[in-house]
C-alpha cells in the first residue's frame, strides 16, 4: 500500500455513538469508512460485501461474538486485517481475539491519534497493541512452543526454502520489531520488508503476522 493510498476501513461495535464517532475520527483522518455494523451476524454479511482492508472490531456484540467474527471473515476475506478495539483488557480476551486472526489489540481508552495511527500501521501489515499486551501474546506462544506435541510444529523443517534476507526479516518480526523498525535496520524500504514477509508466509502456508511470529517462535529464530 502506498502512502497515499485511502485505507477502506470498517468499523464494528453495537454501542451508535462510539461506532459513529469511531468512524467519523477515521474518516477526519483522510480514511474511507465503507461500513458500520451493529451486531456480529451484520458485521459478516456486510464486510464480506463491501470487502474492506482493515475491520476495526469490538469484541462483545450481540448475535454473533467478536472472535467468532474475526474467524469467518479472516477465512473468507484473503488480506482482511482486523484490529480489535475493547473495553476489555483481560489476558484471556486478548489471547483468544489474536487465535482467531486478529492483527492488533488495542483499548478503547486509547487516544484517537493512538487508533488512528494503528488502523493505518495495522492496514500495512504491522501487530499492533496497546502497550504491555504485545509482550502478553509473544509470551503465550513461547510458552506453547515449549510445550512438547504438535504444537511444537513436530516434523516440520526449521526454515523451508527461505532465503538469508527472508530468514533475517522473519528473526526480527519474531523479537517484535514492527516493519518500519525492520526496514531501518536492515536499510531496505518499507514495501520491500512487506514483500519478504509476504513471500514467507506463501512458503510456510501460514496466513498472518500472528502464526508468522509463532512459526519463528518455535523454530527458535527469536532466541538469535
Amino acid at each position: 500500500m502506498s502512502e497515499t493510498q485511502t485505507i477502506r476501513v470498517m468499523v464494528v461495535d453495537d454501542h451508535p455513538m462510539w461506532r459513529d464517532a469511531v468512524a467519523r475520527d477515521l474518516t477526519a483522518a483522510g480514511m474511507e469508512v465503507v461500513a458500520t455494523a451493529g451486531d456480529g451476524a451484520q458485521a459478516v454479511r456486510r464486510a464480506k460485501a463491501v470487502v474492506p482492508e482493515v475491520l476495526v472490531l469490538d469484541l462483545n456484540l450481540p448475535e454473533l461474538p467478536g472472535v467468532q467474527v474475526c474467524k469467518e471473515l479472516v477465512a473468507a476475506l484473503p488480506g482482511l486485517r482486523v484490529l480489535v478495539l475493547s473495553a476489555s483488557g483481560e489476558h484471556a480476551d486478548v489471547l483468544e481475539a489474536v487465535k482467531s486472526g486478529a492483527t492488533g489489540y488495542l483499548l478503547k481508552s486509547a487516544s484517537t491519534e493512538e487508533l488512528t495511527d494503528a488502523v493505518r500501521r495495522t492496514a500495512v501489515g504491522d501487530a499492533v497493541f496497546t502497550p504491555g499486551l504485545a509482550g502478553l501474546v509473544l509470551g503465550e506462544y513461547r510458552r506453547l512452543a515449549s510445550e512438547p506435541g504438535p504444537a511444537s510444529g513436530a516434523g516440520r523443517p526449521k526454515a523451508p526454502q527461505l532465503t538469508d534476507r527472508e530468514t533475517e526479516v522473519l528473526r526480527l518480526v519474531a523479537k517484535g520489531l514492527s516493519y518500519k523498525q525492520i526496514a531501518e535496520r536492515l536499510v531496505i524500504s518499507h514495501r520491500t520488508v512487506q514483500n519478504h514477509v509476504q513471500n514467507t508466509l506463501g512458503k510456510l502456508q501460514l496466513h498472518n503476522r500472528v502464526e508468522l511470529v509463532r512459526y519463528a517462535i518455535e523454530a527458535g529464530l527469536d532466541d538469535v
